[in-house]
């Protein structure tokens, strides 16, 4: 049997394939520190568990849903939207959907045609490059540098856009290097989506976990709400990773696409959970406000720890739970590196490269976990790492270090 031949052009997630390798070195008895998945290690706070455990057993929400979400969901998202982002917009302009990445893959699937650029931050998000392949487009890769913050340089992007440029990808604060979009950066992306008549694919699922600066969303600025797909959700936020809950808001023009891709792939999203997602909304936000601040305590933590690694520079990111290392002193890809640390240090983080070739050069450590695990990584990072240099000899799943 033979797969369809489109099925070659699809990427995946690598921190998911890192996990598999950790798990399986963990059945062998060795410890392993997760730093691989960019998941909250949190519980989803009590009040949002408790509305949608009500709505399952005491209000019988156990059926389908509106394609585009519950009203009263969508009437939350557009109030919160507003607050957080000041985005004017409506509830029909609102879809909701089983995670965020649904909306990348409908706005990839409504808006390009075979051979259409798609321009994307790189390294960035894997699922922006592969979606746009997958569609029949042609991925841009839009390099992010050190040298200058891992922002998008605004005046490369302008060189980059040709005749077949249709979508602009920008996501801020910015996974894996927890970069973010200053206001210049984003009001000149503006001008260049209304110069060359783009749409702008705005992912701000870190929105609130940015620790410097107040962010601005593109959707605001003049011109912009009719040509611009703003994604958020609930996963980073409010650690309902588990729950797979995500939004988009769209131009009006947009909705009616977007819906209709729903009902082709999902008919709607759980709708228990969505009772949760208002709750989250409109309750209480001392649990979220309580992570964000643990966040930034362990942001300095590992900065400072990683930057005290001989060999080792660590850049200070300005919002979402990643550090991203400069560990190009040491000769070796990034993928050896990042097996090397697995294989005889015990530590689980991501190459670079898992993010796209201007990853090399680079490692992503998520500080999603307790202070105490991040503090032995650091430790373990910095005696294997100056045990390669010694030694010279990198450790591999074949080579494990007893």
């Amino acid at each position: 049997m033979k797969l369809a031949s489109r099925m070659d052009r699809i990427g995946t997630e690598t921190a998911f394939e890192a996990a598999a390798r950790a798990r399986a070195l963990e059945a062998t008895g060795r410890d392993v520190i997760h730093l691989e998945i960019g998941e909250p290690d949190f519980d989803t706070p009590r009040n949002v568990s408790e509305a949608a455990a009500s709505a399952l057993l005491d209000g019988g929400q156990t059926h389908y849903t509106a394609a585009t979400g519950i009203a009263p969901l969508r009437d939350a998202i557009v109030a919160d939207v507003k607050r957080w982002k000041g985005i004017d917009a409506s509830p029909e302009q609102v879809v909701v959907t089983p995670g965020a990445k649904p909306i990348m893959f409908y706005a990839m699937l409504a808006l390009i045609d075979d051979g259409d650029e798609v321009i994307y931050p790189n390294p960035g998000f894997p699922i922006y490059e592969s979606m746009a392949r997958y569609v029949g487009g042609t991925p841009v890769a839009a390099p992010l540098r050190e040298a200058n913050d891992f922002r998008m340089d605004v005046e490369e992007i302008a060189g980059l856009i040709t005749p077949r440029t249709k979508l602009l990808v920008i996501n801020s604060p910015h996974n894996p290097t927890g970069s973010i979009l200053t206001d210049a950066d984003i009001r000149r992306l503006a001008e260049l989506a209304l110069e060359h008549d783009l749409v702008v694919l705005a992912d701000e699922i870190y929105g609130r976990l940015q620790y410097s600066g107040e962010p601005l969303s593109i959707a605001t600025l003049p011109g912009m709400a009719d040509r611009t797909i703003t994604l958020d959700g609930f996963s980073k936020t409010f650690a309902m990773t588990g729950w797979r809950l995500g939004y988009g808001v769209l131009p009006e023009w947009l909705a009616p696409s977007f819906s209709r891709l729903v009902i082709n792939s999902v008919s709607c999203t759980n709708a228990f959970a969505q009772y949760g997602a208002i709750e989250a909304l409109t309750g209480p936000q001392d649990a979220a406000d309580a992570m964000r601040a643990e966040f930034i305590a362990r942001r300095q933590l590992m900065v400072d720890g990683l930057n005290a690694i001989p060999g080792v520079t660590c850049v200070m990111p300005h919002g979402a739970f990643y550090t991203f290392p400069n560990i190009s002193s040491f000769g070796r890809t990034s993928n050896q590196i990042a097996d090397h640390l697995l294989y005889d240090a015990g530590v689980c983080g991501l190459s670079g490269t898992a993010f796209g070739v201007h990853g090399e050069g680079h490692l992503r450590f998520s500080y999603a976990n307790s202070r105490e695990n991040l503090l032995a990584a650091i430790e373990r990072v910095g005696e294997s790492l100056a045990r390669l240099e010694r030694t010279g000899d990198l450790v591999s799943a074949g080579s494990i270090r007893p």
